[in-house]
């Protein structure tokens, strides 16, 4: 029995009947997690089709919208699961296709939780790109969006928010005492880059993980640690006298660390967004002789387009590029030979089925063994 279908045989644990509301950005998602915990489900014994409820936010012409869902959720442990940044999704305003906005998906998930009329036994938000969670702190007079949205669906019942990565896990302050928990998809990864990279040695020698800032430096300190390699760091240089795009441009990216000459390195961050930053790094560690170069980012959204990275790889600059399925990947970027899709659904239908028996996620949040049995069979 897998370790899933064991939680499923666990039926004395069950908080209350299981149900999943896949918002409109998440349908694709929502079907790989449904079908894993479909089949736990069945393999502990229980005849079930699916644990999804449909549901959509219909709009009118003017642009105003309503949640509705379509079937009865009374008693029910809801998970709804929401991709804020999927900007393909899209909505009629005064004959015009709007594309939908952080916003615009963060005001469905509140008309969806409304739609449960307070029926349902307990509500839980599985929101891996969390709403506004780039602004993480306050400097004059700036709004905090993310804190107050949190507040938010606090206020409106949320027990549970389960986000991935985020920006600032610091913004859970606001919330302390709604469940929430910040989950990175290490294991995820590093089984990834195996399958892709059969060839690739992670031995000290060979190997090391180096930090893109001093923010990602905790992520990167994970990876270096479970790898037993060295670690380096880069911190940016700004121009304080001058802002642009509402912050003080980088003048430069300044190595510290041990010598990338001669080897593989590994580079993890939360967001690529218009990847300059990460495209100069890269260039940085070439130019102090580092062998091949591989980035991973959790929200892989490349706002300025991709062309700037298929010149990197044409010039050997970058081997490859990770992303996570957590949030929208263009079709474009997925037939790239340089991106390499992490896949999450597995570990989000663990997570949802570990809440839902009120069983500990300790071991989901930190895989170590995991990790540990991973590397030990690839020696």
């Amino acid at each position: 029995m897998s370790e899933g279908s064991t939680i499923f045989a666990k039926e004395q644990n069950n908080t209350a009947p299981l149900g999943i509301i896949s918002m409109e950005g998440t349908r694709e998602l929502g079907e790989k997690i449904n079908a894993y915990l479909v089949e736990w489900s069945k393999e502990a014994g229980k005849d079930v089709d699916t644990f999804l409820i449909e549901n959509e936010c219909p709009r009118f012409s003017s642009g105003d919208s309503k949640g509705l869902i379509k079937s009865t959720v009374r008693g029910d442990d809801l998970y709804f699961i929401v991709d804020t940044g999927n900007y393909s999704c899209t909505y009629n305003l005064f004959g015009y296709e709007n594309h939908m906005s952080p916003d615009d998906h963060f005001q469905d998930l509140k008309r969806l939780i409304q739609a449960t009329s307070g029926k349902a036994a307990r509500i839980n938000v599985i929101m891996p790109m969390l709403y506004g969670g780039r602004q993480h702190r306050r400097n004059y007079r700036e709004s905090l969006d993310c804190a107050f949205a949190l507040q938010e669906l606090e206020k409106m019942g949320v027990e549970n928010v389960v986000t991935f990565d985020a920006h600032d896990p610091r913004v859970q302050n606001a919330v302390p005492l709604m469940g929430m928990d910040n989950v990175m998809p290490t294991y995820q990864v590093l089984k990834a880059f195996l399958r892709d990279f059969p060839n690739i040695s992670f031995s000290r020698d060979n190997f090391m993980v180096v930090s893109p800032d001093e923010g990602a430096m905790s992520r990167n300190m994970y990876y270096a640690s479970v790898l037993g390699v060295d670690l380096g760091m880069f911190y940016k240089r700004r121009d304080y006298s001058r802002i642009v795009n509402g912050r003080n441009p980088i003048v430069a990216h300044e190595y510290l660390g041990a010598s990338v000459e001669g080897k593989d390195v590994f580079i993890t961050d939360d967001i690529i967004s218009s990847g300059e930053s990460m495209l100069d790094i890269a260039y940085e560690l070439k130019n102090k002789n580092a062998k091949n170069i591989y980035a991973y980012a959790t929200y892989s959204i490349f706002t300025n387009g991709l062309e700037k990275f298929d010149e990197a790889y044409e010039k050997g600059m970058l081997a490859g590029v990770f992303g996570s399925n957590l949030t929208y990947l263009t079709p474009q970027l997925k037939s790239r030979e340089w991106f390499h899709e992490v896949d999450v659904s597995k570990y989000i239908a663990y997570f949802i089925a570990a809440i839902n028996h009120n069983i500990s996620i300790s071991s989901i949040v930190d895989p170590i063994e995991k990790i540990k049995l991973l590397l030990k069979e690839r020696k």
